[in-house]
């Protein structure tokens, strides 16, 4: 069978069972397993399919009609221009945390730092920094065991194993360190909008690393609470928060004694960062 047509057919498959982006996840899907770029899958689409990679795409994609997301299918999701490999104990990295790491680049360029990422999951935030921050160095901890894994892969994949170390670590057991930047994506759904959430998040992402409570904030407190204590005097905290909750995010780091110095919007003007510090010691 040659690419357009199995391409088609995967295509009207997966738009059967509703999902919206039918053509361009059954191109990713096939692109991966052919291991050529999406681009020239397009352009040669009259090539023949082995028999062997047609029964692999033909099972990707039914598992794809059940909601099960390509990143975990392809077992790969694409952020700040990289390929991390993800798993089912990581969180899917989004476009929108990306907008947490253009200001940090910004601000710590040519800055020897020392970072710490609390919920490092697959590990794409700091990775991310460090690619930028050739002087920087980190330490990425979570609760989840094979999140640790994926992430100390993706700072191989990336050469980058020897400025970041990572840990499986509860922050409530955090106490070593002073750090001149901490990051956080906290779990911040409530625990009303678990049900809400699409079939590809709540059917296959892990809940641990999305639900933050009855009110969401619960580790988004837990994290302001214990960067008092790993953060130095003029340290950075940055936050990526959810839906409508700037206003009491923002209530609580001044409760802590934070000092707001910027807040970045998501592309439906939402604030989705909060980057605070102890003093004034940034100027934006």
């Amino acid at each position: 069978m040659i690419i357009e047509e199995t391409i088609k057919k995967a295509s009207k498959t997966l738009k059967d069972s509703s999902i919206r982006t039918h053509e361009l996840d059954a191109q990713i899907i096939l692109s991966d397993i052919m291991k050529i770029k999406r681009e020239n899958l397009i352009l040669d689409n009259k090539i023949n399919i082995s028999q062997k990679n047609v029964n692999i795409f033909e099972a990707a994609i039914r598992r794809r009609a059940k909601k099960e997301p390509v990143a975990y299918i392809t077992g790969k999701k694409e952020f700040w221009s990289e390929n991390f490999i993800v798993n089912k104990a990581t969180l899917i990295p989004r476009p929108e945390t990306e907008l947490l790491i253009y200001k940090l680049i910004d601000l710590f360029k040519n800055k020897r730092i020392n970072i710490l990422d609390i919920g490092t999951g697959s590990g794409c935030i700091i990775l991310s920094i460090l690619k930028e921050l050739k002087l920087a160095r980190g330490t990425g901890i979570d609760i989840c065991h094979k999140a640790i894994r994926m992430a100390k892969k993706n700072s191989e994949n990336l050469n980058l194993n020897k400025r970041v170390k990572f840990k499986v670590l509860d922050l409530n057991r955090c106490n070593l360190g002073k750090y001149d930047l901490i990051v956080s994506n906290p779990p911040y759904i409530p625990s009303i909008g678990i049900k809400n959430l699409s079939k590809d998040i709540k059917n296959y992402e892990p809940l641990i690393a999305l639900h933050g409570g009855v009110d969401g904030l619960d580790l988004i407190k837990k994290v302001i609470y214990k960067s008092n204590y790993l953060l130095k005097k003029s340290g950075l905290l940055s936050l990526e928060i959810g839906y409508r909750q700037y206003q009491k995010v923002n209530y609580i780091l001044k409760k802590h004694g934070y000092r707001e110095i910027s807040k970045e919007y998501d592309y439906k003007r939402n604030v989705r960062c909060i980057l605070s510090t102890k003093v004034n010691f940034f100027k934006i």
